[in-house]
């Protein structure tokens, strides 16, 4: 068949093809550093004047959290960083913004202690994800929060947050060490396979381990060590999955404290009641104070299913004539407890954790440690699925 270009005059088909060549160089060169866009780099030998690229990175996350948009991951090399973060740019449900850290706790964030800033990590864009990071607040003095999310559908995941607020007055605003708010109008805020351990100052009925004030999941957590709640919902907290979390050793004596705590009031923008929230699956062992508790404005619809409660002060406290279903009272048999979180939080054999987990469509396909779930007949209760050989 013969083309239109075949019925040109020859210096024609020469311009031709010659625009075209540049229009597909173009297009391949756009598409290029396109691509390019979507992966930053950042390691304590950079320098933010640079690119951020793989060979040339960035020196800050925050220099990061400036240029990251949609689509974009930034991936952080192991040692300290000695900052504090403000994340305002914005994924898509698509194409979420990403800091990935290179090893697992090996990019560690360390404020000073002359730091001025609320939180360590101040989430306020929309589809963000903080995955694999050490959080380490025991020099800053003015850090009340860990990582803060005040944005809709971020994610805080794999991360060791630790030593917030020990430099801080026990004071009614608050503390946490991964908060998921509304304040902002940030909903679906996740929280998964976390440790959260020594947050806050004894005694304190404010500051909280993960605090909830908007819908989301928290799952696959291990929480211990807070002055006041391990896990806390409270304000606007609606439509939250409790399930699969590890959390011991929480509450102070002479304060309000203790596991995992279901309630809602003092409104952002909502009108309550905390309702439709799901606590299924967890270990709550060795709290001073209450194990699961309701409090404040709540419903009719929150379930308490599969859950071991053991050890507390007082294990549970419902409201509105709630029941809970299928509990195990038992020494839930951890591999070795420590009450100061350096233990072994696996199951034991003979766990009566082993196997008693309900299956639903919310249960998490893989615990803490990304083994598979459930292995035996049934999901396990905690954190931990046990080691089948």
């Amino acid at each position: 068949m013969r083309t239109y270009y075949s019925r040109l005059p020859f210096f024609l088909l020469t311009v031709l093809f010659g625009m075209r060549t540049a229009l597909l160089q173009s297009a391949l060169l756009t598409a290029q550093l396109a691509s390019a866009a979507t992966d930053y780099y950042v390691a304590t030998t950079g320098s933010d004047s640079s690119p951020g690229t793989q060979s040339q990175p960035f020196k800050t996350i925050r220099k990061a959290s400036q240029v990251a948009t949609a689509g974009t991951t930034v991936h952080v090399g192991a040692g300290t960083y000695t900052e504090t973060i403000r994340t305002k740019n914005n994924g898509t449900a698509s194409s979420r913004i990403r800091f990935v850290s290179y090893v697992k706790w090996g990019a560690k964030i360390f404020p000073r202690a002359n730091s001025t800033s609320e939180h360590v990590w101040d989430i306020r864009g929309n589809y963000v994800d903080i995955n694999g990071f050490e959080v380490d607040g025991s020099r800053c003095t003015s850090c009340v929060d860990g990582i803060y999310m005040g944005g809709s559908y971020d994610r805080v995941i794999n991360t060791h947050v630790h030593n917030i607020a020990n430099n801080i007055p026990c004071l009614s605003h608050g503390a946490a060490g991964i908060i998921g708010d509304h304040y902002y109008g940030g909903t679906r805020n996740d929280v998964i396979r976390n440790v959260v351990a020594n947050i806050g100052v004894v005694p304190c009925t404010f500051h909280q381990g993960i605090y909830m004030s908007t819908s989301g999941v928290v799952v696959n957590n291990i929480v211990n060590n807070v002055s006041a709640y391990g896990i806390h919902l409270w304000h606007d907290a609606t439509n939250v999955t409790v399930v699969n979390n590890t959390v011991f050793n929480n509450g102070s004596p002479g304060s309000d404290g203790g596991g995992i705590m279901i309630g809602s009031g003092e409104y952002y923008n909502f009108s309550g009641p905390g309702d439709h929230n799901t606590v299924s699956n967890n270990i709550i062992y060795n709290n001073k104070g209450a194990g699961i508790q309701e409090n404040g404005n709540t419903g009719k619809h929150n379930t308490y299913t599969n859950n071991l409660v053991y050890g507390n002060t007082t294990d549970w406290s419902l409201q509105n004539g709630l029941m809970h279903t299928n509990t195990i009272t038992a020494d839930p048999r951890f591999v070795n407890y420590l009450a100061n979180g350096t233990g072994n939080y696996h199951l034991a054999a003979g766990s009566p954790a082993i196997d008693r987990g309900i299956e639903a469509f919310y249960v998490p396909t893989k615990d803490f440690g990304l083994r598979r779930r459930p292995r035996g007949a049934a999901s396990d209760i905690g954190a931990y699925e046990y080691r089948r050989r």
